[in-house]
């Protein structure tokens, strides 16, 4: 499974980081999934391995604009670039009123289907929306405006061949090996009938991610959270500037979710949607304070992410940047 961040600040943009939103794919799959839409997201979509055909939903955590401005402008150009498959659109009440308003206003004309999901459905009870790779559930954050996190847990994991069985019992590799996978019983040239069923490995554990919105109570997702490998949760600010903003800053400190993140063993953490008031390098503040504070309380793996970056999340539930 990959994570490429498309956008990884909060309120507006800077010079080197655009606004929220982050895209979802299994490893060299084309289809992939987005979650939220800040203004800009489709112009670096021009600079990441990523295809508007190939979109098959948008998950938009909550109706802030730095989360979904950049939605209207992403659906006109995945029309103008031909696109004609359905597109499922899953957010909070209120957008498809909007979307739909903008679209009549603006005289957007679609070749595709929009097919819209509520957030809220999916954050009742066990509610499960299936889509190509992943079953998609959701939990209810605390911000200014309803606010989720979205998980993401992977489906269509299929069985594996025992190939260690396979050499032992000397049945040569090549198409033979192919109809034992898909579970039908073989005959040998020496004679012997081998069943599928035989050389069957359990599939894989289903990874999970869990990608939050705006929320300024991480121990909200402690459901959501368990058997998860990977949490993506916004660090606006340092638990100092957080106690500045007010008595209700609405937002996490990066302490308050690695102390989170800690408590609930969650083995990858990332951690984005930062104030631009958190530069790069230079004076003042800076990223690297977020992090230090967030490595005080979090002894997993801690990434801090960057716009255009990619991590990937292998099978043993290690999660790694992309080196390119």
């Amino acid at each position: 499974m990959e994570l490429i961040f498309l956008g990884t600040s909060s309120g507006t943009p800077t010079r080197s980081r655009s606004l929220s939103a982050v895209a979802l794919r299994k490893h060299k799959a084309r289809s992939w999934l987005l979650v939220d839409c800040g203004e800009g997201t489709q112009h670096r979509l021009l600079r990441a391995p990523l295809s508007l055909h190939w979109l098959q939903a948008v998950c938009i955590t909550h109706l802030h604009g730095d989360h979904c401005y950049g939605l209207p402008g992403l659906l006109a150009s995945a029309g103008l670039n031909g696109r004609t498959a359905p597109l499922t659109l899953i957010g909070p009440a209120g957008l498809q009123a909007w979307v739909e308003h903008t679209a009549a206003m603006s005289q957007l004309q679609l070749n595709f289907e929009l097919r819209f999901e509520r957030v809220e459905t999916l954050a009742t009870g066990n509610s499960l929306l299936a889509l190509e790779g992943f079953d998609v559930s959701a939990t209810a954050l605390s911000h200014r405006l309803p606010s989720f996190a979205y998980a993401f847990t992977e489906t269509g994991l299929a069985g594996r061949l025992d190939t260690e069985r396979l050499k032992a019992d000397s049945v040569p590799a090549g198409p033979l090996w192919g109809r034992l996978h898909r579970g039908e019983v073989v005959t040998l040239d020496d004679g012997r009938v081998l069943a599928g069923r035989d050389y069957q490995l359990a599939p894989p554990t289903a990874r999970k991610v869990v990608i939050g919105g705006d929320n300024d109570t991480p121990a909200l997702l402690h459901e959501a959270i368990k058997g998860a490998s990977v949490l993506v949760h916004e660090a606006t600010y340092t638990r100092e500037v957080a106690a500045k903003v007010g008595p209700e800053p609405q937002h996490s400190s990066a302490a308050a979710v690695a102390a989170f993140a800690a408590r609930a063993r969650v083995p990858n953490l990332v951690l984005t949607h930062f104030s631009p008031r958190y530069r790069h390098s230079g004076p003042g503040l800076t990223v690297a304070d977020l992090a230090r504070e967030a490595q005080a309380h979090y002894p997993g793996r801690l990434f801090m992410a960057e716009d255009l970056a990619i991590y990937r999340l292998d099978r043993e539930g290690k999660l790694s940047r992309v080196q390119e």
